[in-house]
């Protein structure tokens, strides 16, 4: 049976860098995109003015964040910063996530589900997860607070996941592949012996709030979807001090939090990236 490609250049136009590309590695069998995740210079522009509100909104939280407030204040924070900017929180109400944005305190992986009664306390380390749409554009980005003075080992864990991410980034090369990002996320954290989260990964936005590619943070160079210019995608590595195992929070009444299977801290950062012909621009911090 003949397999059916995923790539046609466009009809009565020369074929581009691209197509030449795409169609080599095809051929190869490699795995490739389908032309409708290649966002135009429109589609572009509209996720870049969405990317300025979710970068705003995470400035905000840097601007407030104290030992003593609770996640449930940063959830306030958050919704009322993109809403006062014309935009929507992405994750309100998605799949049932009952707040605007994920906070996730110490052992928490990702999705923590903000709560009057999770106060921030000296010496903890929180990811605050935001996702906004601006006039149906999608963009996504985590930053990790330390919150006062913690501990050496808290410490390093924050600046290697950070590490981590900008070592991602460079792995992100126009005509490469998804297991390139992984596999330099994966060495990089194993001098560390920290566990690289396996179960959940970054993944392409933009249109939506999750689209193809997903974006494992381990991995194997050569292996994945073929990279190409005109991608929107995260990058967005969850790096544990001990197993990358993890388990959901049975005390969760909405099946969301993360936790790191030994409870011990996690911490991750996230961008959204365009992929371009010279690398990765970062549309979201």
């Amino acid at each position: 049976m003949k397999r059916t490609k995923k790539w046609h250049p466009l009809p009565g136009q020369p074929l581009t860098e691209t197509d030449r590309q795409v169609m080599y590695w095809e051929g190869k069998g490699k795995v490739v995109p389908t032309r409708d995740l290649i966002r135009t210079p429109e589609e572009i522009e509209g996720i870049r003015r969405s990317g300025v509100v979710n970068t705003g909104v995470l400035d905000e939280v840097a601007r407030q964040i104290h030992a003593g407030m609770s996640t449930l204040e940063i959830d306030q924070i958050c919704y009322d910063y993109c809403t006062s900017h014309g935009a929507t929180p992405a994750c309100l109400g998605y799949e049932g996530f009952p707040k605007s944005v994920c906070t996730s305190i110490n052992e928490v992986v990702c999705h923590g589900i903000p709560k009057a009664e999770d106060v921030l306390e000296e010496g903890d380390i929180i990811n605050v997860d935001f996702t906004t749409i601006l006039d149906g554009y999608y963009a996504d980005a985590s930053r990790m607070f330390i919150i006062g003075k913690t501990t050496p080992e808290k410490e390093q864990l924050v600046r290697v996941a950070k590490e981590c991410l900008e070592i991602g980034m460079e792995a992100a090369r126009p005509y490469g592949f998804v297991g390139d990002i992984g596999h330099a996320i994966e060495k990089h954290a194993k001098k560390y012996n920290y566990g690289v989260v396996r179960d959940l990964c970054g993944h392409g936005v933009g249109l939506k709030f999750h689209e193809l590619p997903d974006v494992p943070h381990f991995g194997h160079r050569g292996q994945g979807m073929l990279l190409v210019p005109g991608m929107v995608f995260t990058i967005e590595p969850m790096i544990n001090i001990g197993s990358w195992k993890v388990f959901i929070d049975d005390e969760d009444e909405y099946g969301w939090e993360v936790i790191s299977w030994d409870e011990e801290p996690s911490a991750q950062w996230e961008h959204t990236l365009l992929m371009t012909e010279h690398g990765v621009e970062i549309l979201t911090y």
